[in-house]
């Protein structure tokens, strides 16, 4: 199985960012099957631009997309990209979209094609803070995981998508910041055991993760 993880480049003035940071430590392989890393710039267009040129050159089985959300508490695989562009700050090119559909003709809304359930429950098992998510935003990380799922849909049939978002990691935040982060060592392992997950699933499990508001 040929499996790439895409990460994302700072953005807003940060100096880093976590999805980075972590897609950098992980393996080549894991449980015998490849892993691609590809650090994507935070644009609207170039990341998808990116990861197309790419697919179009190399066979590929899973696409997991990396992302940072900023004030989240743990891991969160998400369920669900919206059919929307709605940024309130601009991207890297200086692009802010803003109520624009991603694609014109396409579906409202894309679920995950991982097994995002089973993600959650592996990551808690073995202690790494984790939780699903309903809402990927409406910035670039959205837009990435709408696209991605839109080209499956369309025109890569066998390839499974999805996304997760990553909290800080403590290197960006100050010591006396109260603001929720992770260490990248967890994260790292978090994101192996996922991806572990996808590996020897394709079913999600039938539990009660969503929420109440």
């Amino acid at each position: 199985m040929n499996i790439l993880i895409t990460a994302f480049e700072p953005f807003h003035g940060a100096e880093t960012n976590p999805s980075a940071m972590v897609a950098s430590r992980l393996p080549s392989t894991i449980n015998g099957h490849s892993i691609v890393i590809l650090i994507l710039p935070t644009s609207f267009h170039l990341c998808v631009e990116k990861v197309q040129h790419y697919l179009e050159r190399n066979a590929c089985d899973v696409v997991i997309g990396l992302g940072q959300a900023g004030g989240r508490k743990c891991i969160t695989p998400e369920r669900i990209a919206i059919n929307i562009d709605d940024a309130v700050i601009p991207d890297n090119q200086g692009y802010q979209p803003i109520d624009r559909p991603i694609q014109k003709e396409g579906s409202p809304a894309y679920f995950s094609l991982l097994p995002v359930k089973r993600m959650v429950q592996a990551m808690r098992e073995a202690g790494i803070p984790s939780a699903l998510s309903n809402s990927a935003g409406t910035f670039v990380c959205n837009h990435f995981m709408y696209t991605l799922a839109h080209l499956a849909n369309t025109t890569y049939p066998d390839l499974r998508t999805g996304f997760i978002h990553l909290p800080y990691a403590h290197e960006q935040i100050d010591k006396d910041d109260c603001t929720p982060s992770l260490s990248l060592d967890t994260m790292v392992k978090g994101i192996e055991i996922a991806i572990r997950a996808v590996i020897d699933e394709k079913m999600d499990s039938h539990e009660a993760l969503g929420t109440i508001s």
